[in-house]
């Protein structure tokens, strides 16, 4: 991906069009260059409100893509659009009613997969009415009452901890909230970290066979009497100095891969984690949908008896009491 410049991101946001590509397109691009996430939401903001018409629901859409999709990578967009997104909708002035609609429905999104809480969904919905002009929308008062009673509620939930003493469960406040756990990671970066750890310092053989074949002479001090001459004392401290320096390069790697292995245990862990949770999901959806099969084969078997316990139509009663065949279409134009 090319490098990041305000000046590239102000021409791919004038490029951006509704399209799905081009939303998807530039939402990676902003994702890869994270790091400057300040910077592109503030310009995403201003190049915002200079678009005009559905350009500004175009923006939007992408503001949606790049919130969602960078939630595994860290929550940096996520709070930084949070800074402007009650402005951004206050500015959605003039648009048709399909339009607000849409825009609603984002909303609605937001609040059902948890992007954004309820109080926050809130403050952006007193904002989007007080830029519509339909006169059954909520006063900006009651509404913004109710948004101070959500963050109440919220901030009292973050501080309250339900513990069971003696048998009984009772609510205790905290001073800190607590660290949520980590975001599960994709199963290609689980896959490189396990594949990197074949490679490690303690399974290296070879620096393991240098180390072992190392003469006494360098870690036995009482050795030391055994020098005979200025020669045999330089040898020997060489011989040291390259031991040492031996020795920390592979302490060293042995620390990183300490480290790597307690990286990867946090990483199977959430992993894990996330996997029991997608099954859980999907046993339950199984659950669900073994019963609606189970409802669709009665009502089979219910149309089934129906069916056999109609009259055939394909005959007719004859003059005798018996069945007789239908006529074709020749035989009545013969009998008339």
């Amino acid at each position: 991906m090319t490098g990041f410049t305000e000046s590239a991101l102000v021409k791919r946001l004038m490029d951006l069009n509704p399209s799905q590509q081009s939303i998807q397109t530039l939402s990676l691009w902003l994702i890869h260059h994270r790091k400057h996430h300040p910077t592109i939401v503030k310009i995403w903001y201003k190049e915002m409100c200079k678009v005009k018409g559905n350009r500004k629901l175009t923006f939007m859409y992408l503001a949606n893509d790049v919130i969602q999709n960078s939630k595994k990578k860290g929550p940096e967009f996520g709070k930084e659009f949070e800074t402007v997104l009650p402005k951004a909708f206050e500015h959605m002035k003039g648009f048709d009613e399909k339009t607000r609609e849409r825009l609603n429905r984002l909303l609605q999104i937001w609040e059902e997969r948890g992007v954004y809480d309820k109080a926050q969904i809130a403050e952006f919905k007193v904002a989007f009415a007080e830029s519509e002009k339909d006169s059954a929308a909520p006063p900006k008062k009651k509404a913004k009452v109710e948004v101070e009673k959500m963050k109440k509620e919220k901030d009292r939930k973050k501080s309250e901890t339900e513990v069971e003493v003696d048998g009984t469960k009772e609510l205790h406040v905290t001073l800190s909230p607590r660290t949520p756990g980590g975001d599960p990671p994709e199963t290609e970066e689980l896959i490189k970290a396990l594949m990197d750890l074949e490679n490690t310092a303690s399974s290296d053989a070879g620096v393991r066979e240098r180390i072992a074949s190392l003469p006494p002479e360098v870690s036995e001090v009482s050795l030391l009497a055994n020098l005979a001459d200025r020669t045999a004392a330089d040898q020997l401290s060489a011989a040291v100095n390259e031991a040492a320096a031996l020795l920390a390069d592979y302490n060293g790697r042995l620390q990183a891969e300490m480290e790597d292995r307690r990286r990867l245990l946090t990483m199977l862990r959430d992993y894990t984690l996330a996997q029991r949770q997608l099954l859980q999901q999907a046993q339950s959806t199984l659950e669900d949908y073994k019963e609606k099969l189970k409802k669709v084969c009665a009502v089979r078997s219910e149309v089934k008896s129906h069916i056999s316990n109609l009259p055939d139509l394909t005959q007719l009663p004859d003059v005798t009491g018996g069945l007789a065949p239908l006529p074709s279409a020749g035989d009545l134009f013969s009998m008339h």
